[in-house]
């Protein structure tokens, strides 16, 4: 995948035309995504803010004030972003994530006292890394 970020013109609106030229042939498994959040997280709410900080317009997934994950468009793919506290370890090590996805959280870099997990979503089934994160982020209280 291309390391470029698609959603950088603060002056355009990542709307469906957007998203479509930015996505290509992934456009449909966002849609899925879409769909999946409406379906089994009516309690989610969802939307595009642009942030100066990074130059790049984000799509902030929340339940109430607690932030669920972070998305950004990249070039024919789309990035999802759970960050964990470190009390959520035994949870995503014993979970049923992809070996890289219990790594990346073990491993990765810390932000004070949380780490996170990017799902890099190409195609349908990286969804399931997705519903999988999310279920962990909600059994946390």
């Amino acid at each position: 995948m291309e390391k470029k970020p698609c959603l950088n013109d603060k002056d355009e609106f990542p709307d469906d035309k957007v998203l479509s030229r930015c996505l290509g042939k992934v456009k449909p498994v966002w849609d899925s995504y879409l769909a999946m959040i409406a379906e089994n997280h009516p309690s989610f709410s969802a939307e595009w803010r642009y942030y100066r900080d990074g130059n790049n317009w984000l799509y902030k997934v929340t339940k109430k004030k607690k932030t669920i994950c972070w998305v950004s468009v990249w070039i024919g793919a789309f990035k999802a972003t759970f960050y964990f506290p470190d009390r959520a370890e035994d949870a995503i090590a014993t979970s049923r994530l992809r070996k890289e996805y219990i790594e990346q959280f073990l491993h990765g870099r810390r932000y004070g006292k949380i780490r996170g997990v990017t799902v890099v979503v190409k195609r349908s089934s990286d969804l399931s890394s997705i519903r999988k994160l999310i279920a962990i982020k909600e059994q946390l209280k």
